[in-house]
């Protein structure tokens, strides 16, 4: 498997996991009986978990582009250097962004999605320079 293909299987094993620290937020502020029968859906989150899911979107939404970007380039053959660098470091921008976002480090989350972005700029400028 290529480097790009295990960081797209990095990533999606990251986004398939994200969700649970603001669950389990949600059950421990609402109950779990509650939060299972869905009579505390309007119960507020903590800010650290509404941060959490917020990040979980936002992780969900890039992971369609990231996706693509990596399938394409690995169905084309055009898989090189500056792909794996950038796959593996979009993988690790996403892990910081996840932290630094829950942790309300400020410019941190602005600072990793950029760079996240930037990693599939590269991958995207590799498929069509060929």
């Amino acid at each position: 498997m290529s480097i790009e293909l295990e960081m797209l299987t990095w990533v999606a094993g990251l986004s398939l996991v994200m969700w649970i620290p603001y669950i389990l937020a949600h059950i421990g502020d609402a109950g779990l009986m509650p939060s299972l029968t869905y009579k505390a859906d309007e119960t507020p989150l903590p800010d650290w978990a509404e941060r959490a899911k917020r990040a979980h979107n936002n992780a969900i939404e890039n992971l369609v582009p990231f996706a693509v970007l990596v399938i394409v380039a690995h169905l084309a053959n055009i898989t090189n250097e500056a792909t794996a660098y950038a796959a593996t470091a979009y993988f690790w921008l996403r892990v910081a962004h996840y932290v630094v976002y829950i942790a309300g480090i400020p410019f941190g989350r602005t600072l990793t999605f950029a760079g996240g972005w930037l990693a599939q700029l590269c991958i995207l400028y590799q498929i069509l320079s060929t």
